[in-house]
């Protein structure tokens, strides 16, 4: 237990050095020293299905184990703002490449049918409303993936907006990339 007076010093308890070793390795396995070539080739690949460079990809699949299956954009991420608004042509090709579920979170006064209806959008629904709680966050969140069988530590968000990227603990989902680093990558 650490107080006052304590200065974080070494710590005495049985174990520590064997503790620190099996830290060490097995922070070392995870930084991938050891993955065979074709894993790595065939991820770089995956990479590339998805729109994402390598480097995010890899961090992601090491800190959730799992592969990006969906992505979870927000309205103001696709620059559909106001109704009328039509979906820019570089965002609209990025879409159309991605091999995942495209799934889009959508703002007032938006109608998520009209957003649902876009080539490159697989769902829609509508979006937590900004500064909600958590609770009103989350319903909103279960809303959008209710009928998916996607695992929510496999979804990315693509987010625009900084109140957003809350939405990746409320509902547990992969991480999020800002969309100007994502549709200019």
């Amino acid at each position: 237990m650490s107080g006052i007076g304590h200065n974080n010093g070494p710590a005495f308890d049985r174990g520590v050095r064997f503790r620190k070793l099996a830290w060490s390795k097995a922070r070392k396995g995870l930084l991938g020293e050891t993955l065979p070539i074709e894993v790595i080739r065939m991820r770089v690949r995956r990479a590339a299905e998805l729109g994402l460079p390598y480097r995010s990809y890899a961090s992601i699949r090491a800190s959730t184990g799992r592969d990006v299956l969906g992505f979870l954009f927000s309205s103001n991420a696709l620059r559909l703002i106001r109704a009328g608004d039509s979906l820019p042509a570089r965002h609209a090709d990025t879409l159309a490449q991605i091999k995942a579920t495209r799934i889009a979170a959508v703002h007032q006064p938006l109608a998520p049918e009209k957003i649902a209806a876009l080539a490159g959008i697989d769902r829609a629904g509508r979006a937590p409303a900004p500064l909600a709680g958590w609770g009103a966050q989350r319903a909103a969140l279960n809303a959008l993936f209710e009928g998916t069988k996607l695992p929510r530590d496999s979804v990315l968000l693509i987010q625009d907006a900084p109140f957003e990227a809350e939405w990746v603990a409320v509902g547990k989902l992969a991480g999020f990339i800002p969309a100007p680093a994502f549709f200019t990558a």
